[in-house]
């Protein structure tokens, strides 16, 4: 008998329910995974209140680390006991186990124990394409990168001072920007006090940046776009917020021939080949220290409903994990 979290209903956290379920049999190409670690994500909220629908009913999460515990035919590379990590699905990773894709898979290296690897895969992975494919920073740029304190914005902090990039980030608390200073920020923002706007033109000597990552979405757009330099690119790739919506692409032009994008990392580790290329990097950045990973929460499987409670209303820092 195994368990998991299962929803029939969208909405608040209240949705989701431990049920007991029973272990399937991997298929052609599949491995079955005994999780050890399993990631919470901000897109973990959006399936489950239904801002990404997902056919009911339905499974939850997208990351998780663990021991193969069974191979179907065609998953040459892999054999039960081998130590393993996901972090773009299949849905269903809030789990003891679960049925995955084989080339969906990365196999740890040493020294990657499996908390770390279940913090850091789908945060990592989102980082890294932001950095290096989203917009490519150049040492000696300068970016904006708002809830710096949050799983993704620390090991953003931290790839940026290892790229030779100064990272202006924001934050609720004094506390959280202490925290993001700590791991690689130069520059904080407390946005429930500051100007995020006139900050970002007074450290830039007023030219802005030419790159805002944005997760937190509908309350930092316009905020965003203000702090770009013309010709600038924001990338809103969350919505912690709430969506962005009713856009006029004419305030594009008032504000500098801007660029908006809408990134989403299945599209950015969609083939083999870059999602291999992708977690090399990931892993890389770990075993030369550049990235470590912060695990502030831990929270067993059946206490799910409060990890998304802790979420949403911002009480968590670094990354969460649940423990099966």
């Amino acid at each position: 008998m195994s368990h998991s979290i299962r929803i029939h209903e969208t909405g608040s956290p209240a949705v989701m329910k431990l049920v007991n379920t029973n272990p399937a049999t991997p298929g052609p190409g599949q491995l079955l995974i005994r999780h050890a670690a399993i990631g919470v994500n901000y897109i973990d909220t959006y399936h489950r209140s239904g801002l990404y629908p997902v056919p009911l009913p339905s499974g939850i999460g997208l990351e998780a680390a663990g021991i193969v515990e069974a191979v179907g035919a065609d998953t040459d590379g892999f054999a039960p006991g081998d130590r393993v990590a996901y972090g773009n699905g299949p849905i269903g990773a809030y789990a003891t186990l679960n049925l995955v894709a084989a080339n969906r898979v990365a196999k740890l290296p040493p020294g990657v124990d499996f908390e770390s690897a279940a913090a850091i895969m789908l945060k990592g992975m989102t980082a890294r394409y932001l950095l290096k494919e989203t917009y490519p920073v150049q040492p000696g740029d300068t970016i904006l990168y708002h809830a710096a304190a949050g799983g993704v914005g620390l090991l953003m902090c931290q790839w940026a001072r290892d790229l030779d990039v100064t990272l202006i980030g924001t934050a609720s608390t004094d506390e959280k920007c202490a925290l993001a200073l700590s791991m690689g920020a130069t520059h904080m923002i407390n946005s429930t006090r500051e100007d995020i706007v006139a900050r970002v033109r007074e450290i830039t000597g007023g030219k802005g940046v030419p790159v805002v990552y944005d997760g937190v979405g509908k309350a930092t757009f316009e905020i965003s776009l203000d702090c770009l330099q013309p010709r600038g690119l924001l990338a809103t790739f969350g919505n912690a917020s709430g969506p962005v919506t009713g856009v006029d692409l004419g305030i594009l032009t008032q504000k500098g021939s801007l660029y908006v994008t809408r990134p989403s990392l299945g599209h950015y580790v969609a083939s083999d080949d870059a999602l291999a290329a992708n977690t090399a990097d990931v892993f890389d950045a770990v075993a030369r220290g550049a990235l470590n990973i912060t695990i502030n929460q831990r929270y067993g499987l059946d206490e799910a409903v409060r990890a998304h409670e802790d979420l949403e209303s911002r009480r968590t820092t670094g990354a969460s994990i649940l423990i099966p």
